[in-house]
């Protein structure tokens, strides 16, 4: 099977699979082991403390591969200034960098006059031609069924999709309800030319910073043991459900404002369950997909499996 696509061109990758940002998650380790095995690994940038720590983290994916990767940059969900950390990744020779929760305007002015492949997730039509227009070389759209923040219009990835493929003239890439070859295969009957997984990785051995009693809730959960959080304060995302969650619809229930939530949405509630597994007071994000996850892969031994499935899909296609 042949994986060329604008999207392996443009980002000199062998296959068109694209590690999610994952907050509190993507560091060096999971983001080499996703570069090696021919993706697009990617550090989260705004989980770090400062741009010496961001420094520190990219030079170490560095020691790990020399293959390209990415650093995201969730520029609406910390309350900080961005701007720093976007020019530390320029100095440190980032080739790829991508914005996600927030408006990417102000990046696109950090990085006019330089090479850097600039990715840009959506959960919308208009938000991809929009991205376009500012220079985005492609889209990760991502449907209701992603984990993490999702659009506020609940559209699923096989309609929202084809959508933004007929509406923008650069690669679309899929995301949300993807993990295997066989979803990867439907991304691309949908007219996408990459695919971009994030509750996946989790999953996987080199995602160390993972707490293990939380990739073992991916892995024996449902579809349906996940919920929408942070919906009245406009910002969606799906999580895994559990006590802390219940909490939070609560609030949202009674209360509805940021200020009565920040306690039970902070990141400091999504580190007490990623990193230690309390799910007494905290959560962790987590999509759909999770139906789907039976085991705990190396990086690579995954991207063996889907490679295989996505080849019996296009025998059978043929």
């Amino acid at each position: 099977m042949t994986w060329k696509s604008r999207v392996t061109e443009s980002l000199h990758i062998k296959y068109p699979i694209i590690q999610g940002g994952l907050a509190y998650l993507a560091y060096s380790d999971l983001a080499a082991a996703v570069s090696n095995a021919g993706g697009l690994g990617q550090i989260t940038a705004m989980s770090l403390p400062d741009e010496d720590a961001l420094k520190q983290e990219i030079r170490q994916v560095k020691a790990k591969t020399d293959k390209p990767f990415g650093v995201n940059f969730a520029i609406g969900q910390y309350r900080r200034p961005f701007e720093k950390m976007v020019e530390t990744a320029i100095e440190e020779g980032v080739e790829v960098i991508s914005m996600t929760g927030g408006n990417p305007a102000p990046v696109f002015e950090l990085l006019k006059g330089t090479d850097v492949k600039k990715l840009v997730l959506v959960a919308a039509r208009r938000q991809a031609e929009k991205a376009e227009e500012l220079g985005a070389d492609a889209v990760m759209v991502v449907g209701q069924e992603g984990g993490g923040h999702i659009g506020k219009h609940d559209t699923g990835t096989m309609v929202l999709i084809p959508q933004v493929v007929d509406s923008v003239s650069i690669p679309v890439i899929a995301s949300g309800g993807i993990g295997d070859g066989r979803a990867m295969m439907a991304a691309f009957a949908l007219g996408a030319e990459g695919i971009e997984m994030g509750t996946r990785f989790i999953a996987t051995k080199e995602c160390v910073h993972a707490h293990e009693s939380y990739k073992e809730a991916l892995m024996k959960g449902e579809e349906n043991d996940t919920v929408i959080i942070k919906r009245s304060i406009g910002a969606p995302g799906r999580a895994l459900k559990n006590e802390w969650t219940d909490k939070i619809l609560d609030v949202e229930r009674h209360t509805p404002n940021y200020e009565n939530l920040k306690e039970y949405i902070s990141g400091k509630a999504n580190r007490n369950y990623i990193y230690e597994g309390n799910d007494q007071k905290g959560f962790g994000w987590a999509g759909q997909v999770i139906g789907r996850i039976k085991d705990c892969p190396s990086v690579e031994e995954l991207f063996d499996r889907m490679k295989k499935e996505a080849n019996d899909v296009r025998s059978r296609w043929c």
